[in-house]
């Protein structure tokens, strides 16, 4: 009976916070999937019934797998940078790099982490502008000026443009999370493989990467699902162009919703974005579950 009272009381505890979730989180995503079968904007008087028509536009929507194609570049892109070489940066600022230079270089990779979004993006326009740019400027000065570009004028180079932006804001935040995973392991595990003559590559295949999993596997969900949720750093830049060739879903959302006054297309969207981040949070759950029981 006490047991019982106690597992209640736990719920008890619990209801407050699930009861926020439901009514800010799980309620709205309901709402938007009932709202996508609508055809409706802002001055409509009352929705009209359209099934999965706007689905069926979305489908047919050339712009629309352009952005979904630039969201799946970015999170490739992300999970390249953001998870694997900030992985092997961690393991080397950890066991290559003296104590006190390593926390200099900590802090040095962190920095672009804590300036806005919106403020990098502006900073990063000025590096791109074809005229007085330092990216042009310096490629001039290297003697490579026939690679310079209007980076974020130009299909070809807008949307890379927009992810190196993206990579340098990101990259040192995952680093330091892995650095602080790193740090957790026990250091006899090292010293034992040292001893048993396993050098540093075999010592980071064998000890490092098994024991920092779980953080790799948060780090993958939130990269992934930022990929597909990204929107300022497209908005600042770029704004969708050039000739929509840098939208990506979020901008593609935001521009039918109140640019088109299209909101039923755009909450087509915006269940689309949540059914495809949701997949991808479980099963990457699934498969990292999967790995922690096998090992």
């Amino acid at each position: 009976m006490r047991r019982k009272l106690r597992y209640l009381g736990g719920w008890w505890w619990m209801t407050p916070a699930l009861v926020l979730v439901g009514v800010f989180v799980y309620y709205p995503v309901l709402q938007n999937f009932q709202l996508s079968l609508y055809s409706w904007n802002a001055f409509s008087r009352a929705p009209r019934y359209v099934g999965m028509d706007n689905y069926a536009t979305m489908v047919a929507d050339e712009v629309f797998w352009r952005a979904l194609w630039n969201n799946v570049i970015y999170a490739v892109v992300s999970l390249i940078f953001q998870v694997f070489f900030a992985l092997v940066l961690a393991a080397i600022l950890e066991e290559f790099v003296h104590r006190r230079l390593a926390g200099f270089l900590r802090a040095l990779y962190f920095i672009p982490t804590v300036i806005s979004i919106t403020v990098s993006g502006i900073l990063f326009s000025f590096i791109y502008n074809p005229e007085f740019g330092l990216l042009n400027k310096l490629l001039q000065a290297i003697g490579l000026g026939g690679l310079t570009r209007a980076w974020l004028g130009e299909e070809g180079t807008a949307m890379g443009s927009i992810i190196a932006m993206s990579q340098w804001q990101s990259f040192g935040y995952t680093a330091v999370l892995f650095i602080v995973a790193i740090q957790r392991i026990p250091r006899d595990l090292y010293e034992s493989a040292r001893i048993d003559g396993a050098g540093r590559v075999r010592t980071f295949v064998s000890i490092t990467l098994p024991l920092v999993r779980e953080m790799t596997t948060l780090l993958v969900i939130i990269t992934v699902s930022g990929a597909f949720l990204v929107f300022n750093e497209v908005m600042v830049m770029t704004a969708g162009g050039p000739a929509r060739s840098t939208h990506v879903l979020g901008t593609w959302l935001y521009f039918n919703a109140f640019m088109a006054d299209d909101m039923g297309y755009a909450s087509a969207i915006a269940s689309f974005i949540f059914v495809i981040t949701l997949a991808l949070a479980i099963g990457q759950l699934a498969y990292g579950n999967r790995k922690r029981v096998e090992w």
